[in-house]
């Protein structure tokens, strides 16, 4: 009798073992992440369709703190009326325009002390690869997220036929298959249930440990996002305020100094 979700859970557990075996990855880039925050700079998180998961897993949510500059284009990932006005053929067009990459970068002011964070299961749309190749411009170092079976069996869509990867200076893997879907359904042709969400939420939140874990060692403990729950009303409202507060000032440091 076919089981579906425990097969889904289980291509998970294995995303997991994926993840974890990229240890080392992980930790180099939680590196760069903590030095450039502890510069008063910021990492800066891009990612188009789905991939705008990862970008607000990072920050701002509970148990995440300021540092990091997420970079979301409605255009290319605005997906909850599909068809119509601001639709999703809309931004599966867009999400290959090249130049679009480069008008989006032109409004911060970004510097070699920042870094970044590219997202992209494929990591052949052209957008997020133009945006890894204008911070590589910049002099940042760029740490790329895909799913490696997947890009390595997908069409560049850059014209030289390089891919996400070609411009990292570091690559994480979320382990998802080729074409991403995992499960086998018995009279269905195609699969379900895609992958490549969960390997990316736990690479961002393992890196964001770690990167906790440095700035509290250098004396400069995260304002991390915490629930009242956990925290109560006071303290949280005061995190909630200080977390904000610090994300306009780094920030305000980008738009300040732009076209400069």
């Amino acid at each position: 009798m076919s089981q579906p979700a425990q097969d889904y859970l289980s291509h998970c557990r294995r995303i997991l073992e994926a993840v974890a075996a990229q240890e080392t990855a992980i930790q180099q880039a939680a590196d760069w992440f903590a030095a450039s925050i502890l510069a008063g700079r910021m990492v800066h998180v891009f990612g188009s369709g789905h991939s705008r998961i990862m970008v607000e897993e990072m920050w701002p949510r509970y148990g995440s703190f300021p540092g990091f500059n997420p970079i979301v284009e409605l255009s290319l990932s605005f997906h909850n009326l599909v068809v119509g006005a601001n639709g999703q053929r809309q931004a599966m067009f867009l999400e290959n325009v090249p130049g679009l990459a480069d008008r989006i970068l032109r409004n911060f002011a970004v510097r070699p002390a920042d870094s970044a964070l590219v997202i992209s299961s494929s990591g052949c749309n052209l957008v997020p690869v133009e945006m890894a190749a204008g911070f590589k411009q910049r002099g940042v170092k760029v740490v790329v997220i895909i799913s490696r079976s997947h890009s390595e069996a997908s069409p560049a869509k850059h014209p030289d036929g390089r891919k996400l990867q070609d411009f990292a200076d570091l690559v994480l893997d979320t382990g998802a298959p080729v074409g991403d879907a995992m499960v086998r359904i018995p009279g269905l042709d195609t699969p379900v249930s895609p992958g490549s969400t969960i390997g990316g939420c736990l690479l961002i939140n393992a890196i964001k440990a770690e990167v906790a874990a440095r700035l509290t060692t250098a004396g400069q403990p995260p304002k991390v996002l915490s629930a009242a729950a956990v925290v109560g009303d006071t303290r949280a409202a005061a995190n909630f305020e200080a977390a904000y507060d610090e994300h306009a000032h780094r920030l305000a440091r980008l738009y300040a100094e732009s076209g400069t």
